[in-house]
């Protein structure tokens, strides 16, 4: 093909282009690119959970507002409606929680699952802390509970082979429809 590079390249049929074709499908996910350029670790000056509480909850990814806890989309999901709740405070641990944060992260989490059966229709969760670096933690400054939604059919191999997830809804329109469908107090 000839041109300048300004001028728009027309889309060509695989089937013409050099190489052979294999069975293999293609999933392309540009929108990634911001992750994979930032590397392993996503460039940041502040603790993400601190920052959070002070946009606005589209910005935020938060889909609900406690009084001592809240519950926000992970940015880098394990699957599509991947929550994660937090207490407003910059504590690292579990054990360093007060009482009434130990019991609105209980019950942020349990309208959690609720919200996403609902939404969502999986089939089941894993909940978890992973507190320390050591013990897996991304942010491990900022307590943080995982409520993952799973799905009978959601294995499949691209975390095993090629590192990768496959997330079938934008984290937007996940945000949406979990901060929709949260009750009201």
């Amino acid at each position: 093909m000839t041109g300048s590079s300004d001028a728009p390249r027309p889309v060509e049929d695989a089937a013409h282009l050099a190489g052979v074709p294999d069975e293999f499908q293609r999933l392309w996910t540009p929108h990634r690119m911001a992750y994979i350029q930032a590397g392993p670790e996503p460039l940041r000056d502040e603790c993400p959970f601190c920052a959070a509480p002070g946009k606005s909850d589209a910005d935020g990814l938060i889909v609900a507002r406690g009084r001592t806890a809240y519950v926000l989309l992970n940015l880098f999901p394990y699957n599509s409606g991947h929550l994660l709740v937090c207490p407003y405070r910059h504590i690292p641990t579990y054990d360093l929680a007060t009482p009434e944060e130990v019991a609105e992260i209980g019950a942020l989490t349990q309208t959690a699952m609720r919200v996403l059966r609902e939404v969502s229709r999986c089939d089941g969760f894993n909940l978890g802390m992973n507190q320390g670096a050591v013990a897996g933690a991304g942010v491990d400054g900022h307590l943080h509970q995982h409520v993952v939604p799973r799905w009978a059919t959601d294995a499949n191999f691209f975390p095993i082979i090629a590192k990768t997830k496959a997330l079938p809804q934008l984290l937007g329109e996940v945000r949406e429809a979990v901060a929709a469908a949260w009750p009201t107090t």
